[in-house]
């Protein structure tokens, strides 16, 4: 005889029976308590989108700011850098120095300098230049960074060695700099 349990929602559970006839009864049951599959209306309107964030909203406020701040930096010297060097050398193409030439130079460079923050400002909002900042943010914070007395140490170290591979590349070169003055190739000695 299979023994039915009743839980605690009031249906009843499976049966402690390993009877095959009470197990395919259970089965039975669960499968005519499933849902009908819902109708999907294709030839409904979809619902509106939403307006999004603004093209001035910062994504993901706040996270990996250090990173960010800092590819600003980069990106925002880089342009001027480059909307100086344009202002400076687009007079030597135009072939003069004059006031008109210099006005051309000054409005080339200033397009350039408000298209590139344009453009820098959405190359470095987008979701999946955001994703990589943060994470480049995060990996920073796990670098185990050289305490003072090591990096000094460190930096001891390489001065040494370095002055001690120009002393002994500087007597080769006297070396053999004077080889090559005995065997008549070279006419002076240094």
């Amino acid at each position: 005889m299979a023994v039915v349990k009743q839980s605690n929602d009031g249906t009843q559970a499976m049966p402690d029976d390993d009877d095959e006839s009470s197990q395919d009864q259970a089965e039975a049951r669960r499968e005519t308590r499933k849902d009908p599959p819902t109708r999907v209306d294709y030839k409904a309107s979809a619902p509106p989108k939403s307006a999004g964030p603004s093209f001035f909203a910062i994504y993901k406020k706040g996270h990996g700011y250090w990173t960010r701040m800092g590819t600003a930096v980069g990106a925002g010297f880089l342009g001027v850098v480059v909307a100086y060097e344009l202002y400076s050398q687009i007079p030597t193409f135009l072939h003069g120095t004059q006031q008109h030439d210099k006005r051309v130079a000054f409005i080339a460079a200033a397009v350039f300098l408000i298209a590139y923050s344009v453009w820098a400002w959405w190359f470095t909002n987008k979701p999946s230049t955001v994703e990589f900042l943060i994470a480049t943010d995060s990996e920073m914070k796990k670098v185990n960074w050289t305490t003072r007395k090591e990096l000094i140490g460190s930096t001891k170290v390489v001065i040494i060695f370095m002055f001690i591979i120009s002393i002994f590349l500087f007597t080769c070169d006297l070396i053999f700099g004077a080889f090559f003055h005995l065997i008549g190739v070279l006419r002076t000695m240094f």
